[in-house]
């Protein structure tokens, strides 16, 4: 295979490939530090050998033999190898395999069982949130530091020490690089799917900066969750997050005015809405509703499916959206979901049911410098012509979120009300 540009062929390579790479040499040194390392070595071979011989007929098997064959030189420098020979199982120095059976090992079918052991990992519940979210982009999703450091609006320095210290509690803490246990599988899974939505949502509704989405965030999130549903076909709330995901996405192109202003929900040209994307996310729900009951994010998604079945506004089921966040609040109680609850049962049996709802809520700790509990109770004064009372709210929701696109949104909304 030749291609007009191999360093931009490296590139790609890297951000599909990079991920596999690291599960594989993963599985075979035990340590992700050390497994990233020798896949970046493989990376600059490749930077170094295919604009000069041309990008191989398999890159990504290509980097992991190379990747193999650093791990073992190594291995040898360092006076353990035969050692980590009998560590890993494997003494490849006396199979003597052929180039080419080696390249047939890079493709094994281990690699399905190596990538659910590094997301596994990468997601483990002993490191910080910051932690997974930064070390699952950079392993999974094969993005530097820098573009991690961009998406998440922090300084690099802040997101190469949450990574540097997610490997160093990986390896002091030796947690292995496996699979859980069945027993503590319902618990990892539900830490894996956190850490992808977490991803998802922050290119969905950004908590801070000028811009009101981030696509590229929620693109990364999407590809991670259609990687799951493949490599775990049977579990039904990972084909729900992604139906959530798809279904949630499918609105982008309409969430933003041509200057870059928010468009809320009831507001969009729905015309605008990504009808692949729809059809994507139902066919997920569909296939969670085969496999099982529905968890929270399969609730989430059939949420997202009532709004994207209406052709308008007026045509949403919200009483049936109203039942469904009555379920998620059951399932998994929140004052977020109550809010969210609220805002459908406002929109299926008048301002006035949601405003009470909305009302229990002022209280609550975890919503004390959460910007959208005064915007909901303002849109619900409003909607009661309690115009006053809700510009107040909408002012007191501008001085709480930290993003400026939205804070322009509920100043305009309060000016409005007060005109």
């Amino acid at each position: 295979m030749t291609s007009p540009d191999p360093h931009r062929a490296v590139e790609a390579v890297w951000r599909i490939e990079s991920a596999r790479v690291i599960a594989a040499l993963a599985r075979m040194v035990n340590d992700i530090g050390l497994a990233e390392e020798l896949a970046q070595d493989a990376l600059v071979a490749a930077l170094e050998e295919w604009p000069r011989k041309g990008v191989p007929d398999n890159p990504g098997a290509w980097l992991t033999l190379t990747a193999k064959h650093r791990a073992l030189d190594r291995f040898r420098r360092r006076d353990i190898y035969q050692r980590k020979l009998r560590e890993i199982g494997r003494d490849l120095e006396l199979r003597q395999e052929s180039a080419e059976a080696e390249l047939d090992d890079a493709l094994d079918d281990h690699i399905g069982d190596d990538l659910l052991r590094l997301i596994f990992t990468a997601c483990h519940p002993a490191l910080p949130a910051e932690g997974r979210l930064a070390l699952t982009l950079r392993l999974l999703g094969g993005l530097s530091t820098a573009e991690i450091a961009r998406a998440f609006l922090v300084p690099e320095p802040t997101v190469g020490q949450r990574i540097s210290r997610a490997k160093r509690t990986l390896a002091d803490k030796k947690i292995p690089i496996e699979l859980p246990p069945p027993a503590e599988l319902p618990a990892r899974l539900a830490s894996l799917l956190e850490v992808v939505y977490l991803i998802f949502n922050e290119g969905y509704a950004a908590t801070s900066g000028d811009d009101w989405i981030r696509p590229s965030l929620c693109q990364e999130a999407m590809r991670l969750g259609r990687v799951l549903a493949g490599l775990m076909p049977a579990e039904p709330e990972v084909h729900g997050l992604l139906a959530l995901m798809e279904l949630q996405a499918s609105r982008i192109p309409a969430r933003t005015a041509p200057d870059g202003a928010p468009v809320l929900l009831l507001d969009q040209d729905r015309g605008r809405w990504d009808r692949l994307l729809v059809r994507r996310g139902l066919e997920a729900l569909r296939r969670a509703e085969e496999l099982g009951t529905l968890g929270p994010y399969g609730l989430q998604a059939a949420i997202a499916a009532c709004h994207a079945r209406a052709l308008t506004p007026r045509a949403t089921d919200w009483e049936r959206i109203a039942a469904l966040y009555r379920l998620l609040a059951h399932l998994t109680p929140s004052p977020v979901v109550e809010l969210n609850r609220a805002v459908a049962v406002g929109m299926a049996y008048g301002p006035a049911r949601g405003l009470e709802i909305a009302d229990g809520l002022r209280d609550e700790h975890a919503l004390r410098g959460y910007a959208h509990l005064p915007a909901v109770r303002g849109d619900l004064l409003a909607r009661l012509g309690r115009s006053e009372e809700a510009a107040a709210e909408f002012r007191r929701a501008a001085e709480l979120t930290r993003n400026a696109r939205e804070r322009d949104l509920f100043l305009g909304r309060a000016t409005a009300l007060s005109a």
